[in-house]
């Protein structure tokens, strides 16, 4: 079973979460096509299972793509919903966990399947994660792409426990807000970690509304994502990984014969 959990109080303060240059769906979507290194043509069948708020799934819905949009979240997945109506595109929503995803959907079918938003970290331990990528893997059509986007948990894990608040107030529809991040990081890396969000939003008479989470979180090494990848028939075609960064972006592709090369760095 793969442990995915949270984001039940979030929900609704999500966008103070999501970066500036993603926070449309538009925006998002030009981003993350762009991590592909080529034009997506229309009528390509898509899957962002790890879908949020649903910019990502939206906007690639909005440039004509077959999109599905899973997230563990049920709330989440209503967001998507309400997204996708707002601006009438038609989309495929549903509440689907990794380990979940072969009950859904057949084998074989997405041209591309995105994983980001550093959701990876949330599956638990390394089985966990196998399972995850195992499901998305065998979604993939042969010489499809997965595109994963994560923090670099090596350098997340060295600077220890302590909080994190952003240097600036967020805004988002004219409301703004402080962001700050408590990491408690253990001894060993496959023991659980955990990360409290806290959104403190500040109104306009000056009172704050304070909303928390705390997230469970089971962080790996870069290269033992990579080993994971081509255990489950996926070879990394690009990587913006380097170890002074803070998070990157990875796009793999599933081996279209037995024969395979060697993961990229």
């Amino acid at each position: 079973m793969v442990a995915v959990t949270g984001y039940g109080a979030l929900v609704d303060v999500y966008e103070w979460l999501i970066g500036d240059d993603k926070l449309t769906p538009a925006d998002s979507a030009a981003v993350y096509c762009s991590d592909l290194g080529s034009a997506v043509p229309p009528h390509v069948r898509v899957l962002d299972c790890a879908c949020g708020t649903g910019q990502l799934a939206v906007g690639l819905a909005s440039l004509g793509l077959d999109v599905v949009a899973t997230d563990a979240s049920d709330g989440m997945v209503r967001r998507t919903q309400q997204l996708a109506s707002e601006h009438g595109v038609s989309l495929r929503a549903l509440r689907a966990s990794w380990d979940e995803l072969p009950d859904h959907l057949e084998d074989s079918t997405f041209d591309v399947v995105f994983c980001v938003g550093n959701s990876l970290g949330h599956a638990e331990g390394a089985a966990g994660r196998s399972t995850a990528l195992e499901a998305m893997a065998r979604l993939l059509t042969p010489g499809g792409r997965i595109v994963l986007t994560s923090r670099n948990w090596e350098r997340v894990r060295s600077a220890g426990s302590r909080v994190d608040v952003r240097d600036r107030l967020i805004t988002r529809d004219g409301r703004s807000a402080v962001v700050s991040y408590y990491w408690q990081i253990q001894p060993q890396w496959g023991q659980e970690h955990f990360l409290e969000i806290v959104i403190a939003e500040i109104k306009h008479d000056g009172g704050v509304r304070a909303c928390s989470e705390r997230l469970s979180i089971w962080p790996y090494r870069y290269d033992d994502l990579v080993a994971q990848l081509h255990s489950c028939g996926l070879t990394v075609q690009s990587t913006t990984y380097e170890p002074e960064n803070e998070g990157y972006v990875l796009v793999a592709s599933r081996h279209e014969s037995p024969g395979t090369s060697e993961p990229a760095r």
